[in-house]
């Protein structure tokens, strides 16, 4: 018999706000939302939300699961994250992908750690590819991989723009986005391309000419680190305007932002005032993503790693600036699940996955939920993973 819990008098927002509600939640779904909501027989567990917020389980459309980095040698490898990097943080649903290293990082190891993670409670999906091109995938084709590995929903994160990509032509851009549109088509995926986009001179100009000289849209990218420099932020309201949705990175450290990045409060804001909607921005954290200061001779002179944990450290800082909760939740929950076609996630309602998060009105998270398995249950990690430390 599925075990039910009932949570009582929450304050809802799904992410529009739906006021004080109850919520039953069983067999990994919401089975109901409403007021009072009154159940024959005996409930598993209940529990008393009053004066409490739920909202959505974040997604992350950025995390390098089994690490990454490298760039300054062997040692310089980032580590592989662990599930409470993303429990404690209210991070549910999260996409892994290789990054500029996909010669001692492997999808093969990638689609294992993806595995592992969602065995111990969170929704993980998988970009076939890396920075490089030709793409390097699991079956052969991009396509093949789409159509036929469940977890892989896309590519990325391809790199343009970059000292360390494959400086691919518009022509191999084409293909790529070709490729992943046909396979998601045929999987009924998303088929994303999600795009590395470096400080390079060329900017996102690439993916506009793609759209404008064949007949892949706009849409079907997906750039992240849009505000890695204001040129670049700027450019992406152009391609935001257009129809598609850019990606902000969260992870960051003060040598960035001493460079040039823009912090994601301020490109959110500029983005709204600029005329973009909430609709089409998002935001990543880029976990155990390697963060690499260069200087102007393309030589590394220093790096750190990128946190899980910002994700949900942004979420708090947009809401500290006055973003409306419902637009703070969109940024990192709804958008990107409805941009990767993730139906399940990113909002709260009647058939929906069972992704919530608990929070206090000061946004300290009490309890995380996963497909309705406890992850955090009053400000404790309630699982762990496997060789996870304690």
């Amino acid at each position: 018999m599925t075990s039910l819990l009932l949570i009582r008098n929450a304050n809802v927002y799904s992410p529009e706000p739906v006021g004080v509600i109850d919520i039953l939640i069983g067999g990994g779904k919401i089975l109901a939302m409403g007021r009072d909501i009154a159940i024959a027989g005996q409930v598993h567990q209940t529990l008393n939300a009053e004066g409490m917020l739920v909202i959505p389980g974040l997604v992350d459309p950025l995390v390098h699961i089994t690490g990454g980095g490298g760039e300054g040698g062997f040692h310089t490898r980032t580590r592989a994250m662990e599930l409470t990097d993303a429990s404690r943080f209210g991070v549910t649903t999260l996409v892994a992908a290789l990054g500029t290293d996909a010669v001692s990082r492997s999808l093969e190891d990638l689609l294992a750690k993806a595995k592992g993670l969602t065995y111990d409670g969170l929704n993980v999906f998988c970009y076939t590819g890396s920075y490089a091109y030709p793409v390097v995938t699991l079956t052969g084709t991009i396509t093949r991989d789409l159509m036929l590995i469940d977890q892989v929903i896309g590519i990325g994160e391809i790199a343009i723009s970059d000292h360390r990509g494959s400086q691919l032509t518009v022509n191999e851009l084409a293909r790529v986005a070709a490729e992943a549109r046909v396979g998601g088509m045929l999987s009924q995926k998303a088929g994303t391309v999600f795009v590395h986009v470096g400080d390079g001179r060329a900017g996102i100009a690439p993916l506009h000419h793609v759209a404008a000289q064949t007949d892949i849209p706009i849409t079907q990218f997906y750039p992240t680190h849009m505000n890695r420099s204001q040129a670049l932020l700027e450019q992406g309201f152009n391609f935001a305007k257009a129809g598609g949705v850019i990606d902000f990175t969260a992870s960051t450290n003060q040598a960035c932002l001493d460079s040039g990045e823009v912090a994601v409060v301020d490109a959110v804001m500029q983005a709204l005032h600029a005329g973009v909607g909430i609709e089409h921005m998002s935001v990543s954290s880029d976990g155990h993503a390697s963060l690499p200061i260069f200087n102007e001779r393309g030589e590394l002179t220093g790096l750190e790693m990128g946190r899980i944990a910002s994700l949900y450290e942004a979420f708090c800082d947009l809401v500290a600036a006055k973003l409306p909760l419902t637009d703070a939740i969109k940024l990192v929950s709804t958008n990107a699940a409805r941009n990767l076609k993730l139906s399940n996630k990113g909002y709260l309602g009647v058939g929906q996955d069972a992704d919530l998060v608990l929070m206090s009105p000061d946004l300290a998270i009490d309890s995380v939920w996963s497909r309705g398995q406890a992850l955090m249950r009053d400000g404790q990690p309630s699982r762990y993973g496997q060789f996870e430390m304690r």
